[in-house]
């Protein structure tokens, strides 16, 4: 690229032009400069400037021989415009705390509904694809409780929600495995919602995240890892949050970060679409030191290539595929 955009003033600049968006795309997609078909992986490829795609001509000749370079991504069948794709793609990865639906609504002049469309096309790519192994060193684990406060409700079900709340009913359970930074390990924290806090449930999404070696640090409720052969630490919050390096400080600023966004920016968000907002706030929160806003923009720009949501897989109307089946490999 001729120049790299710093800011989100020069990023919506930048990719006003055509030619911008698809020097950027190209590049990559295609670092080595040769454009493959999506369709059967060949390099005879040509770029057609008039129409502004690319058209394969590999012999012997398949149905899609002409293809954007949103196919194959998760802008794929969008009538949006890279032009606007890109700037709310730089808004999603960096703002603090989220960007709501009616914010892209009002900036770039598409419906609500549309917005919230690309908003979670855009957390796709935000997502952990988990390569980089097993979570090691000193680990820290917590649950949390998501749902929507009572004085917040009308006072019909106010008493029911109450009661509810006490045992925990009405609340969507969150489960957060973070490793704490150390020499020659970076803080990290994954996150993900849990149906129930048996222990099965929590070994079965803890164990194959974490190295055998780690050192775990837990509430009370997490009494028993011990037991299962990991170096055990536990605090008990109602004597103290901190008893030297004993705590769950780290998960809980997570925590914070996650309901801050969540009740501030999006006011309110369905069950069944939290893990989204999770992956969302999980990947600004393992970013935000050793990346500066370009660079976070061009990692999930590099995994929005290879996945795809549709709108009926987006609202359960279909059951989502997996992700290799997606797309052809290039």
């Amino acid at each position: 690229m001729s120049k790299t955009p710093k800011t989100l003033q020069e990023a919506v600049i930048y990719f006003a032009d055509a030619e911008n968006c698809r020097e950027f795309m190209a590049n990559l997609r295609w670092p080595d400069g040769k454009p493959k078909c999506p369709a059967c992986g060949s390099e005879n490829v040509s770029y057609l400037p008039n129409a502004k795609v690319y058209k394969c001509f590999a012999k012997p000749a398949h149905d899609k021989v002409k293809f954007s370079l949103k196919v194959g991504t998760i802008f794929e069948e969008s009538p949006i415009g890279l032009d606007k794709w890109l700037p709310v793609m730089w808004m999603l990865v960096n703002c603090k705390n989220g960007v709501s639906s009616w914010e892209i609504h009002r900036a770039i002049g598409v419906t609500q509904k549309t917005a919230w469309f690309m908003l979670q096309r855009g957390r796709l790519a935000m997502q952990d694809d988990l390569s980089g192994g097993t979570l090691g060193g000193e680990i820290e684990i917590d649950e949390s409780f998501i749902g929507g406060k009572a004085r917040n409700m009308h006072k019909d079900k106010k008493a029911k929600i109450q009661m509810l709340s006490r045992r925990g009913d009405n609340k969507t359970i969150v489960l957060g495995i973070l490793q704490r930074e150390t020499e020659g390990k970076a803080k990290r924290v994954r996150a993900t919602v849990i149906p129930d806090r048996t222990r099965q449930t929590m070994q079965e999404n803890v164990v194959p995240a974490v190295d055998p070696t780690a050192k775990l640090f837990t509430d009370e409720a997490g009494y028993y890892w011990g037991k299962d052969g990991f170096e055990h630490e536990v605090i008990n919050h109602a004597e103290a949050y901190v008893r030297g390096n004993v705590h769950t400080n780290g998960l809980e600023n997570f925590w914070s970060l996650l309901k801050r966004g969540l009740g501030g920016t999006y006011i309110s968000v369905e069950p069944f679409h939290l893990f989204r907002y999770i992956d969302e706030q999980a990947f600004r929160f393992n970013n935000r030191k050793e990346m500066n806003d370009t660079d976070r923009f061009i990692v999930v720009m590099k995994q929005a290539v290879g996945k795809r949501l549709t709108y009926a897989e987006l609202t359960g109307k279909v059951e989502g595929r997996p992700a290799e089946e997606e797309v052809e490999p290039f």
